[in-house]
């Protein structure tokens, strides 16, 4: 078996794998409770990808036997990395682009991450990454009309957000919402417009919000990242 890490800015998220086959997923809040389940749970390799609790450290934790993997623009990987800037490339990138790859060989793809912020991810039917866009995610937009106003309230989101607001809740709420999938819509026609043989992927947290209302049609993975994990973890244990 094989364990793949993905930890995020707020939680952490684990796969465990049968060869390409995803056994179990979990996910863990508190950085103890990863290390207890790591330090119990009996594995042939792992991979951590980390941007924001030090990957090394989770790493410590496993009992795993076999190869243990920090993920890094440096690590030999089954997509070739155009981005100028590698060094400044996120790993959960990098694990997007691979997941997409795992399920769409040989097809251009377009990776929407809906999380923390939105990542937008091109790789080409050729395996090459050649990066993308970045924007806030619905909780960074929200928490900034909260921040740079005076009046304004701090608004959870709402998957029955309205077109027509009726009340200050109700039109953050709208603007918020319509606004990231009109955005969403507005970058996938873009896409498909130079790349004809695109196919849009969606994933993340906030994934739930748009996959039942964006137009063009797309392909909902809510454990690409993990899936991208276990890619690059074969394509390291098999050299």
């Amino acid at each position: 078996m094989n364990i793949t890490v993905d930890y995020g800015n707020t939680t952490a998220k684990v796969g465990l794998f049968e060869e390409e086959h995803l056994q179990r997923k979990l996910l863990f809040q508190d950085p103890g409770e990863l290390q207890s389940f790591l330090e119990s749970t009996p594995a042939e390799n792992i991979i951590v990808s980390s941007v924001s609790h030090p990957a090394e450290e989770v790493l410590s934790w496993s009992v795993a036997t076999g190869k243990k993997i920090s993920l890094s623009y440096r690590l030999p990987l089954p997509v070739k990395i155009l981005y100028t800037t590698p060094q400044t490339l996120g790993v959960d990138r990098i694990a997007a682009v691979c997941g997409a790859l795992e399920i769409f060989p040989h097809r251009n793809c377009l990776v929407i991450d809906a999380g923390t912020c939105v990542t937008y991810e091109f790789i080409d039917a050729d395996g090459s990454y050649h990066g993308g866009g970045i924007s806030p995610g619905i909780v960074m937009r929200f928490e900034a009309m909260h921040h740079f106003t005076s009046r304004l309230p701090l608004v959870k989101p709402s998957l029955d957000a309205p077109l027509v607001g009726d009340n200050t809740e109700a039109c953050m709420q709208s603007g918020v919402i319509n606004g990231m999938r009109a955005e969403m819509e507005g970058i996938i026609r873009k896409y498909l417009d130079q790349y004809p043989d695109t196919m849009p992927v969606l994933c993340g947290g906030d994934a739930p919000f748009f996959e039942n209302q964006l137009k063009p049609p797309i392909f909902v993975a809510p454990d690409l990242v993990l899936q991208g994990l276990n890619r690059i973890l074969k394509h390291n244990v098999n050299r």
